[in-house]
């Protein structure tokens, strides 16, 4: 089981992860593209990922020419090293 991170561990990592940030206990992003197409392909990768990963956001928000992502781990109460490595994953993706 995931074990929930404490807030400097993960102000800590999100030093690594530019844009990505501690919002109301968990970890978002909000990633801009020239259309809504192309968001919206950007969201179909990250829940190809998810589904490879096992390791699913707790949010997808597609905006007009935005795509939202957050992270946080239910079963552990918080963000997780999981949530931080799929975070990172999806930078990948964008």
């Amino acid at each position: 089981m995931a074990v929930k991170l404490g807030e400097n561990e993960v102000a800590s990592a999100l030093q690594r992860l530019p844009g990505w940030q501690l919002v109301q206990g968990r970890v978002e992003k909000t990633f801009a593209f020239d259309t809504y197409a192309q968001g919206v392909a950007f969201a179909v990768k990250v829940a190809l990922l998810a589904e490879k990963t096992n390791h699913h956001p707790d949010s997808l928000e597609i905006m007009w020419n935005k795509v939202k992502v957050a992270y946080v781990t239910h079963s552990a109460g918080g963000v997780t090293h999981l949530d931080l490595e799929a975070a990172a994953l999806v930078d990948t993706l964008a």
